[in-house]
């Protein structure tokens, strides 16, 4: 029951951040570092892929598909994080300091539990081997 809701909080959280990719691409933008080629089609298919795996996570029907989607969600999540790394130096470095530790650190500790998270729910770890009669 407890991986069924984080399943479902976890597909929201990827569906809105899709969403807000594709209606609002300015922040993602602001924070994506300099050497990605084509930033605006970068965060405009991250969208889609967000999208994509908080449905394939939900789907019912068919396990392989909610792995997959698991382990795509994982993939993203572990390429995004230079972003948030970037993120966080940039933000850093400002004369303000930014949005802070308190905002930075939890988010970087979020990346890994976020991966985790994906690849759990969407049972492409933590599975008990099928046993023979």
């Amino acid at each position: 029951m407890i991986k069924l809701v984080l399943r479902a909080l976890l597909s929201l959280f990827y569906a809105y951040a899709g969403y807000a990719h594709l209606v609002r691409p300015e922040p993602f933008l602001a924070i994506t570092p300099v050497w990605v080629p084509y930033p605006d089609a970068v965060i405009w298919w991250t969208g889609l892929a967000e999208i994509a795996g908080a449905v394939g996570l939900l789907q019912p029907f068919s396990r392989k598909l909610r792995q997959a989607a698991g382990v795509g969600l994982a993939l993203y999540a572990l390429c995004v994080w230079p972003a948030n790394i970037h993120h966080f130096a940039m933000d850093m470095a400002s004369e303000s300091g930014g949005l802070g530790l308190v905002y930075h650190v939890p988010r970087m500790i979020a990346q890994p539990v976020l991966i985790w998270l994906a690849l759990w729910t969407g049972e492409a770890i933590g599975q008990r081997p099928a046993t023979s009669p």
